[in-house]
């Protein structure tokens, strides 16, 4: 696209972006960056959206541009954006003052996330199958429970209890001390998913105890990733659809498919999908940013943030930008 037409789109799309109202000729021309006659722009937006990048509601109202326009708009920003001084100091306070359980903390940044953009964040949690155990232990509880104990790589404490019945029935502190050895030996240093079954060790209530621990961590890969989603109630204000609000909200209240939505765009190697790009049909209208988050300096989970497709991108794609990363120096920090 040559540079003046691709500075009236801009400008089109930036006007939009800020007042949810179509966009005229004269409104364009009031742009600094766009510097010709309104009769050479009114030319320019004609052929614009003969060529799909705007759409006009009404013969005498402007033009409002097409997810063809925000795809082109995105493409081209010359950078991210940058947060302003008041968003990097919320973000630097939260990280600072944050020391709760990992899980709390994830719930938090979907919240910051929200308050941040003003729309619907979602958290993904680090994806456990790809993360090594770091210690184990295996703590009595009653005559028939039992905690297992897992440290992850980085840092998380995952807590699972062992109904402890049949053979496994009131273990002795012996039992209970030789399986967490040979659970130590099995998982340390390795991923869950790679190890199982753990290896049988001739004791009848040590095995017992052992084939308890494979059936809850079997169950615990077999579960979808978590997902923590904030600001649903600005879900409301953000879209001037009732439906369109009642589609967003569907979406958001499903994990699975909240989870599936995040990861296959960022298995697409896109940072934005707007509208047909997300692959749902019930998010016509609305865009996604999304990043990766790293725990020492692997891949853990994502985050991102939903809203409509005139959403401002360059200040959503840094915020997501940044918190990812104060989240992934945080985990790492444990």
């Amino acid at each position: 696209m040559e540079d003046r037409k691709a500075a009236i789109l801009s400008a089109v799309v930036e006007e939009y972006i800020h007042t949810a109202q179509p966009v005229g000729s004269e409104r364009v021309a009031a742009s600094h960056a766009v510097e010709v006659s309104s009769a050479t722009i009114r030319s320019e937006l004609a052929n614009l959206e003969d060529q799909g990048y705007l759409v006009q509601p009404h013969t005498s109202a402007g033009r409002v541009p097409t997810e063809k326009a925000y795809r082109f708009f995105v493409d081209h920003l010359d950078t991210p954006g940058t947060l302003d001084a008041a968003d990097r100091e919320q973000v630097q306070a939260f990280f600072s003052r944050s020391h709760s359980e990992m899980e709390q903390m994830l719930a938090d940044t979907s919240s910051l996330l929200a308050d941040l953009t003003g729309s619907a964040a979602v958290v993904l949690a680090p994806d456990r199958d790809q993360l090594e155990v770091r210690s184990v232990q295996v703590v009595g509880l009653t005559s028939d429970l039992a905690l297992l104990v897992l440290v992850m790589a980085n840092g998380t404490v995952e807590k699972h209890t062992l109904d402890l019945v049949g053979d496994a029935a009131e273990p002795s502190e012996a039992t209970l001390a030789v399986a967490a050895a040979y659970l130590s030996g099995a998982l340390i240093g390795r991923r869950l998913s790679a190890v199982l079954p753990v290896p049988a060790t001739g004791e009848p209530s040590v095995d017992a105890v052992l084939r308890t621990a494979e059936v809850i961590l079997a169950e615990r890969s077999d579960r979808a990733d978590k997902a923590w989603v904030g600001g649903t109630a600005q879900v409301a204000g953000a879209f001037d659809e009732i439906e369109r609000v009642r589609r967003v909200l569907d979406v958001l209240e499903r994990q699975f498919v909240v989870v599936t939505l995040v990861k296959d765009v960022i298995d697409r190697g896109l940072s934005v999908a707007i509208g047909a790009e997300t692959g749902l049909e019930t998010l016509a209208g609305c865009s996604l940013v999304v990043a990766p988050y790293e725990i020492e300096g692997q891949p853990a989970g994502s985050i991102g943030v939903l809203g409509p497709t005139r959403m401002d991108y360059s200040q959503a794609m840094a915020t997501v930008a940044v918190v990812g990363r104060r989240l992934g120096d945080r985990l790492t920090e444990g």
